[in-house]
């Protein structure tokens, strides 16, 4: 369970944010911006999770993009670290709007 709390910030590799961008259109400021907004819907993504803890989380962009944002936690839970972001697939988006 993630205690949102101690969230205090975002840290970003280059490489994903550049890749996020250039592959799927997702600037920083938006993937960020989904977990400002209501509803945000997290789910654990044990597949990924081998050697840390890994979500996935659905949510909207101020301008109401609906991404899906899968990340880890770093800094003992402070950082919320992107692994990447792009825009929901039909189902996923069919499953967000279920849960509004």
């Amino acid at each position: 369970m993630i205690d949102w709390t101690q969230v205090t910030g975002f840290q970003w590799d280059d490489g994903n944010s550049r890749k996020n961008v250039d592959k799927h259109g997702v600037t920083q400021g938006e993937a960020e911006a989904i977990f400002f907004q209501a509803p945000l819907l997290v789910a654990p993504d044990p597949r990924n999770s081998q050697q840390e803890a890994r979500y996935h989380a659905l949510g909207r962009t101020l301008e109401g993009r609906r991404l899906h944002v899968p990340f880890t936690l770093r800094g003992e839970g402070a950082l919320i670290r992107v692994i990447s972001a792009r825009d929901m697939h039909r189902k996923e988006r069919a499953h967000y709007e279920q849960h509004r």
